[in-house]
């Protein structure tokens, strides 16, 4: 009973339907449909910025979208009051002449289910990210565009594990920077949640056998050093769920030009997620010098 409980939290696909639209801040858009090197068919919105710097964004997992995060459905106990809404940084982007290509990672939002039907906390998740990529690559309107990646969280471990696949993000040459909010390994975060071995222990056998291996195992960490674009880190240094040095080893391993920022924000680890919403111009300085 626990173990199912437990690997639920972690890894159950599709726990927060969409909840937002670009329609509610006036933005030109449209729906985009593109598929992942092994068939799996994702979802999302072009928002219309301009034609010469594209903004690639990556949510965080498994109670996230494109759209961002919201506390209904979540239980009494929410990490957050509000609604996280990634689209106000969307809209700046757009207003400061950069399209963005939001979507749902597999198993999340409105794409479909991985071949793997759980969600992987990047593995998996990283060809959805060259997918994304990809996807702009090859639309008429940004065939000669720049691409910046704003990553957060899962959508920051799927990066850097895209930079580790064979024809992955290493090899597209149009990818210019990179902004990794709050990466996160797996098993940091459950120390950090502090729940009991034999819960945690529990949980990791369920998940195990749903996803066909272990989650402490896999490490970006060890894929960092294959990104090549500059990247600019940002971590809310008050953030309870995370181990600041794992933070600072990822942005050791970075062999790019680099930076880090760290926040001093509420004691919540979505206090950054909804940072970039309300202080966009803090970040968009790294894309406007490198796109």
């Amino acid at each position: 009973m626990f173990g199912n409980m437990i690997s639920n939290m972690m890894v159950k696909p599709f726990q927060s339907p969409l909840f937002d639209s670009p329609t509610n801040y006036g933005l030109d858009y449209e729906d985009i449909e593109f598929k992942a090197r092994d068939g799996v068919t994702l979802r999302g919105w072009l928002i219309n910025g301009g034609k010469d710097r594209v903004i690639v964004q990556s949510h965080f997992g498994v109670q996230c979208n494109r759209g961002g995060w919201s506390p209904k459905g979540k239980g009494p106990i929410k990490p957050w009051k509000e609604d996280i809404k990634f689209l106000r940084q969307a809209k700046y982007l757009s207003e400061h002449g950069y399209s963005v290509l939001m979507y749902d990672l597999r198993g999340h939002g409105e794409s479909d289910l991985g071949t793997i039907p759980w969600v992987s906390w990047g593995p998996e998740e990283a060809k959805d990210v060259i997918a994304a990529v990809d996807s702009v690559s090859t639309h008429p309107h940004f065939e000669n565009a720049s691409i910046g990646l704003l990553s957060i969280c899962m959508g920051a471990a799927s990066t850097t594990y895209a930079y580790g696949l064979s024809d992955g993000l290493i090899s597209r040459e149009n990818v210019k920077a990179l902004i990794a909010v709050q990466p996160l390994l797996y098993s940091y975060f459950v120390k950090a949640l502090g729940m009991p071995g034999f819960m945690e222990r529990s949980g990791a056998n369920v998940s195990r056998q749903r996803l066909g291996f272990d989650m402490a195992k896999p490490n970006f960490i060890d894929d960092a050093p294959n990104i090549n674009v500059p990247t600019l880190v940002i971590q809310n240094k008050n953030d309870p769920w995370t181990n600041m040095d794992m933070v600072r080893s990822y942005y050791s391993a970075l062999t790019v030009e680099k930076e880090i920022r760290m926040l001093d924000l509420d004691k919540s680890r979505f206090a950054a997620y909804d940072y970039l919403g309300y202080a966009p111009e803090e970040f968009i300085g790294w894309f406007d010098k490198h796109l």
